[in-house]
């Protein structure tokens, strides 16, 4: 049997795995990410891959193929990382300083491209071409697949919908614009505005505060899925008002896009309906040319945060096998890889039919209406966001 190894590199943590051809994982392990340091980035990516390669797991087989999924702007010949917001990471080569350490071979990528090629090759999106996976963590990742291949942009940046700014001079984002996207909508905006709701009306807020130990700076993403899970209005509150940003930015890229599925993935993914309830109830309100068009499906991510270890895992095994990437001249682009399973098209499900549906506005709270309307005003103050 031949296996690949891949590492998922966030801004907390560096998770790797052993990953068979059928996208299991056979052996893991994870380690802290030293953020503030390139080289110490690199030295713990190359240890993680080490002490993998050394398992009882790998022993008498053949690992053929080493991928990175990496948090940041990687450059079109998938060799460096441009530009990372919540790392050290500028215009650094990463592809060259890991292969260094190892000794070995590797495939550079954006984590959001690999989960999204996992979950189209062996999760969610499984017989689709046409998908975007929007992940939301302490901020918001995101990959697009068009007609099977995953679609990088000319300069390898394409997919930071996150970064989208949709409140003028809002929330300062970790990008260094105010008003993104995942400011809003993100597993930081949720625990923000449960926060924030303590603050301002903490008779509201008792079972969050009891849940958080008593001061609204406890109250984390595990806390308020537990309150909304007891049905305690103010966490259900919450998760209307990130929903609802999430089901409006989705109808904003399916009228870029026109994906046949949007896979929701991410630690706030995990909340299941408490959070896709209400964001496909706002996609279809807010939908341009709602009532006459198929709507998209809204599917929760299937492989979880092993994602992107199986596809870093599989992108290095499928670019292993067409050859070497092209990494020295600029005017080229690294070679768009086909996802093999997938067939012509979609299979039919809820979202292969018209709904009729009534105009609305997206789902907000007074506090974030009021500021949207006055620029000059201070939002509310958001957790540094770690992608």
């Amino acid at each position: 049997m031949t296996l690949a190894i891949g590492v998922d590199v966030g801004g907390t943590k560096v998770a790797a795995g052993v990953v068979g051809e059928d996208g299991r994982i056979i052996a893991k392990l994870k380690r802290s990410t030293p953020a503030a340091s390139p080289a110490r980035t690199e030295q713990a990516i190359a240890d993680a891959v080490t002490e993998l390669l050394a398992s009882r797991q790998v022993a008498g087989h053949q690992v053929t193929a080493i991928g990175l999924g990496a948090a940041g702007f990687v450059d079109s010949a998938r060799a460096t990382m441009l530009f990372a917001p919540n790392l050290a990471w500028r215009d650094e080569p990463l592809k060259q300083r890991v292969e260094e350490r190892l000794g070995r071979e590797v495939v550079v990528e954006n984590d959001a491209n690999a989960s999204a090629w996992a979950e189209a090759r062996f999760g969610a999106a499984r017989g689709y071409r046409d998908v975007m996976l929007v992940a939301l963590g302490t901020g918001i990742g995101a990959a697009i697949l068009i007609g099977g291949e995953l679609y990088r942009g000319r300069w390898g940046m394409a997919g930071e919908p996150g970064h989208i700014r949709v409140v003028p001079d809002g929330r300062l984002c970790g990008c260094g614009n105010r008003g993104c996207w995942e400011q809003y909508c993100s597993g930081n905006a949720l625990v923000a505005e449960a926060r924030e709701f303590a603050r301002r009306t903490p008779e509201g807020a008792i079972r969050l505060l009891q849940l958080g130990g008593g001061v609204p700076e406890g109250i984390s993403g595990p806390v308020i899925t537990g309150a909304a899970t007891e049905g305690d209005p103010a966490a259900l509150r919450c998760f209307q008002i990130v929903g609802g940003w999430l089901g409006q930015g989705l109808a904003d890229l399916a009228a870029i896009l026109d994906p046949a599925c949007f896979v929701i993935g991410g630690g706030v993914s995990e909340a299941g309906d408490l959070l896709l309830d209400p964001a496909r109830a706002a996609f279809e309100r807010a939908l341009t040319g709602r009532g006459y068009r198929p709507l998209a499906e809204i599917k929760v991510a299937q492989l979880g945060q092993d994602a992107g270890i199986v596809g870093a895992a599989d992108l290095a095994r499928v670019s292993s096998q067409a050859g070497p990437v092209q990494t020295t001249a600029p005017q080229t682009t690294a070679p768009q890889t086909t996802a093999p399973s997938s067939p012509s098209s979609g299979p039919p499900g809820p979202g292969s039919f018209i709904r009729s549906t009534s105009m609305a506005n997206p789902v907000t709270n007074a506090a974030t209406a009021q500021n949207a309307a006055i620029p000059d005003t201070d939002q509310p103050a958001a957790v540094e966001t770690t992608r």
